[in-house]
Parts: structure tokens; sequence; C-alpha cells
């Protein structure tokens, strides 16, 4: 197993002065809102934040500020419904055909706007002691052709813990499809080694790593290297992104992200509007205005490179369209 990917999850930034002082950057932010919610950064991400500059859209998502501890009306813990499309521990079914996997809590980065922030994962989490429950739900329902792995970051699972996952999932008949939810390849690109493909791509069930990008910048460097080896593993490739306000709340880099991920064979897929968590209003896009901007992209970009504007709503049967030429 390599452990170049382990060494440099551990040496990350767990403290927000330190990547300050990396990036020769004076900005303030919150103690008390990095005591709520934790603080974590990868050296592979913050070399993609641009020096000196407190405003730079990377160094936004990642930046505890004071406005998390505001509390206004509409934000709560679950904005999505997740505690009570627990149908066992560790298992979400909101949705006909599909289930979800929550195998673990940990992620390679902390998210500032992270809809799971107040996830009760010690209790409802997928593990070991609980893996029988879950299992066996899937293997009860035929309808389901589709096993959603997320969490956290399910990559940050061993190999091992992969490899006996998917080789259990393979074994369910009905399934047809593995889906991973990853922002892995982009801010720890070195997890995706030649070990971790081959658990990936080593079963019979189709895998599609669904990535997290929300900004160009975000691409480049190795992560360009670990797009093409999961290519070449013949895992397909999407993106989802959130709209963000002051991160990619504007048609170029919108339109930019598109572009930069075809280029690297990813396909944009969804681009959600914010879950409304308490602690992320601060990064709230209006409705209106988000129309108006997948609008525009829908006239500058293919049909094929705009990604479908959704939000999620408690108890609906699917992601709800929001964009202007889509019906709810």
């Amino acid at each position: 197993m390599s452990e170049q990917w382990q060494a440099e999850l551990a040496e990350g930034f767990g403290s927000v002065r330190d990547l300050l002082d990396f990036l020769g950057i004076a900005a303030p932010f919150s103690v008390e809102a990095a005591g709520k919610f934790p603080f974590r950064v990868p050296r592979a991400y913050a070399r993609k934040i641009r020096p000196g500059d407190p405003y730079d859209p990377l160094l936004r998502q990642v930046l505890p500020l004071g406005q998390e501890l505001a509390s206004p009306e509409g934000f709560v813990s679950d904005p999505v419904g997740d505690r009570q499309a627990l149908k066992v521990p560790g298992l979400l079914h909101k949705y006909r055909g599909r289930a979800l996997l929550i195998t673990t809590g940990a992620c390679a980065i902390h998210c500032r706007y992270c809809f799971r922030r107040e996830f009760p994962y010690a209790e409802s989490q997928f593990t070991r002691q609980r893996e029988k429950a879950a299992l066996d739900y899937i293997a009860r329902d035929p309808e389901l052709g589709e096993v959603i792995l997320s969490g956290g970051d399910p990559l940050l699972l061993s190999n091992d813990r992969l490899a006996r996952l998917t080789d259990q999932l393979a074994a369910i008949p009905h399934l047809r499809r593995l889906r991973i939810h990853s922002r892995v390849p982009l801010v720890l690109p070195s997890r995706i080694d030649d070990e971790l493909l081959e658990v990936l791509a080593g079963h019979r069930l189709k895998t599609v790593v669904v990535i997290h990008a929300n900004h160009p910048r975000e691409l480049g460097g190795e992560s360009d290297r670990a797009f093409a080896a999961m290519r070449h593993a013949g895992l397909a490739l999407l993106n989802q992104a959130v709209l963000l306000k002051q991160v990619n709340d504007s048609v170029s880099t919108l339109c930019e992200l598109s572009e930069c991920l075809f280029e690297r064979g990813v396909l944009p897929y969804y681009l959600h509007l914010l879950d409304r968590v308490r602690g992320t209003a601060h990064f709230e896009v209006p409705e209106a205005e988000a129309r108006m901007l997948h609008e525009a992209l829908r006239r500058r970009l293919p049909g094929y490179l705009v990604p479908r504007l959704v939000r999620e709503i408690e108890g609906q049967p699917y992601k709800l369209p929001r964009g202007s030429c889509e019906t709810t």
C-alpha cells in the first residue's frame, strides 16, 4: 500500500493561522467558527490558493468566518433530510433505484459550506459492525440498481476496506452501478494510485466517480494526472459544483469551469443551489440570480457543457431542476 497520500493527509494544515502564514495573507477569521466545525486543508489544495490574496475564491471555501456564527431563519442542521432518510445506520434511501452509504465521517478538506457539517456520524455511518444490516437492505430491494458511496469522503477508506465493500456490493445481482462522490482527486490527488484504481475497476459494476470542483483553479497540476489515470482505468467522471457567493457566482467562472472540466474528460453534471445548513448563509446566491446565471450559461455553452441547476428538497422524489428552461 502506498503511504504517500496518508503522509500528505497527516501533514495538511490544521491551523488557520499556519495556512495564512504559508500564503502570506493577513485575513480575519473566526477561532470560534473553527471550533464548531474543525479546520482542515491539504497542502496540495493550499498550493492552488493565490498567495497574498485574502479574497481568493479557493481560500473563501475553507476560511472560517464569524458569519458562520449567525443563525438566520431557514438555515437548519439537516437541510436535505438525511436523518429522515436513514433506513438503517449508514444507509440513506431517498430516491427510487438508488441508495447511499455514509461510509465515513472523514474528509481530506473541510469545506465551510458542507451540508453535513452537523451530521451525527458516530451513530449513523456505515461501519464494519453495521454493514450487514445495510447490505441486507440493499439485497432485499430489487429496484435498487445503483449504490452511492459518500461520507465524508469514501476515498479516504483503506484499499482493503474499499475492496471488501465493492466485492460485497458486486455480489448483489440486481446492482448495476457504483457511484463514488469524492473531492479527493482535487485536494489529495496522490490518493489516486494504481492500487486504488485496481480496487475501483476490479469488479463487475460500472463505476462512476463524481468529483466536486467549484472553481476552475481547483483543477490542474497533479489533479490532471489523477483524472487521466481514472479515465484510463475505465471510470466515468462527472462533476457536481455548488453555486457559492464570491466563489463561482459569475458567468465567466462557470463557463471556464465547464470548459476546463471537459478538457480533462469530466462531464459537468450538477450545479447545486446551496443546501441551507446552519453557518453557511454568507455563501448563498439568491435563486433568481442563479437562474439568470444558468440562462447565460445555456446561451454561451453547448448543451453537454451546461450542468443542471438543481436544489435538493427534503421529501421530493428527485433533485428539483431550477434552470430557466427546465420544469419542476
